[in-house]
């Protein structure tokens, strides 16, 4: 019995298991894992995040800015713009009052009129309307004598004539004004044409005429 029991002893070392040999790589790897990152390369690295966020909102914030400008511009712009033209309807309806005193005048001067005085008033009336017009920045378009400008003047008909360039306003049956240069009233004009004998005489100038 003593000899089975001393043999199990002896065979017993040979069962153990040895533990699993560590390749250098390996021990490498963990060692690269487990080492902490270097506090100055990390502060480096939240310190150029930090100027990335600051550089992208200091971008929005001039964008903003110049927005706001832009919008506080605009709005200023239209509110100057509707002051300025605030009595546009008014001005319009208080214009043909002036044509029927100028008329008025015309037809007075025509007749020989022997009340020197009403005429005198009737003008005095139209200075003082043609003034309070000016006042408000309303001004009279000069359309005679100048060529045909169809932002400002509105063709009534085509005249003949030798004396003046085609094109050019020969009368006026309406005066047309502006108001602060934007057009309230279109002149109501005769425009110049060449005649038609000298247009016989001479067909390039008709062919330039018919252009």
């Amino acid at each position: 019995m003593a000899k089975k029991k001393k043999n199990k002893d002896t065979t017993e070392p040979e069962l153990a298991t040895e533990a699993p040999e560590q390749t250098a790589d390996e021990t490498q790897v963990e060692i690269e894992e487990e080492a902490p990152l270097d506090p100055i390369e990390k502060l480096k690295q939240e310190i150029s995040s930090a100027n990335d966020e600051a550089r992208k909102n200091w971008d929005l914030y001039l964008r903003e800015r110049a927005d706001l400008e832009n919008a506080r511009k605009r709005h200023q712009r239209e509110r100057e713009e509707a002051i300025r033209f605030a009595n546009d309807r008014l001005l319009k309806e208080m214009i043909p009052v002036l044509d029927n005193l100028e008329r008025a005048v015309d037809h007075a001067d025509q007749g020989n009129d022997d009340n020197p005085g009403l005429l005198e008033g009737v003008n005095m009336t139209i200075n003082q309307f043609r003034k309070a017009l000016e006042d408000f920045g309303v001004k009279g378009i000069n359309a005679i004598g100048e060529a045909f400008d169809p932002n400002l003047h509105q063709a009534m008909g085509q005249i003949e004539s030798g004396e003046h360039a085609p094109n050019t306003v020969v009368s006026e049956f309406q005066k047309g004004y502006l108001l602060h240069d934007r057009l309230l009233r279109p002149s109501l004009v005769m425009v110049a044409k060449t005649p038609v004998e000298k247009a016989v005489n001479d067909p390039d100038e008709q062919d330039t005429n018919e252009k």
